[in-house]
């Protein structure tokens, strides 16, 4: 088993170049760490903004805003933890009789009054229950299977790297947002530092 530092560098050679950690690599606690981080990335970023206004906004016509990228992770959140639920308490489960994670009307209303940082914090109390139950598992309820003829068989493990392949995407897409957006102007270079950088400080065990 070997120990990195985030996106694959190993403690001695965290300063220079290395081949990224594959998230299929990563051992069952060090994806619940690597879940456990992107709140507080999310954080780091967005807590000194003090408009919520600018976050509201995209940075481009057409592109999402911020706000519209964390809203994103939330309902992805709030797709996948009943999976991981489900599977992780139920033999064999059907996971195409779960409800479907639709918005209602009034649930739509109140994401548009929203701010990001609401949904910021919506995110982490979600983040935070996945999580928390992920943590308690032994590691051979991780292999624990629940099928669906609507998207694919999922294991516990399947969807926890699904959420961390998610996140991954999402927060480059946000890192990326805030620059074009000019949001990160006139705040300190600590909230300024961009994801590759933070996933350094990531430490990560490998299965292999």
């Amino acid at each position: 088993m070997a120990t990195t530092m985030g996106s694959g560098l190993t403690r001695e050679a965290a300063g220079g170049v290395a081949p990224a950690v594959d998230i299929r690599d990563l051992t069952n606690d060090a994806l619940v760490i690597r879940l456990t981080f992107a709140p507080n990335f999310l954080s780091r970023w967005l807590t000194p903004i003090h408009d919520a206004a600018r976050l509201a906004r995209s940075p481009r016509r057409g592109e999402p805003s911020p706000k519209d990228i964390l809203l994103r992770m939330r309902d992805e959140e709030l797709r996948r933890f009943p999976q991981i639920h489900l599977i992780s308490t139920r033999t064999a489960p059907d996971l195409d009789k779960l409800p479907p994670p639709t918005r209602t009307a009034s649930q739509q209303a109140q994401d548009r009054a929203s701010s990001a940082f609401e949904v910021m914090a919506e995110f982490r109390r979600l983040r935070t229950s996945t999580c928390s139950h992920l943590r308690a598992l032994p590691d051979d309820a991780w292999d624990r299977r629940g099928g669906s003829r609507r998207e694919r068989d999922w294991t516990v493990r399947t969807l926890a790297e699904y959420l961390a392949r998610h996140d991954l995407a999402t927060l480059t897409e946000l890192d990326e947002a805030l620059d074009r957006g000019g949001v990160r102007e006139g705040i300190a270079a600590v909230s300024r530092v961009h994801l590759p950088e933070l996933l350094r400080l990531v430490p990560v065990e490998t299965r292999r």
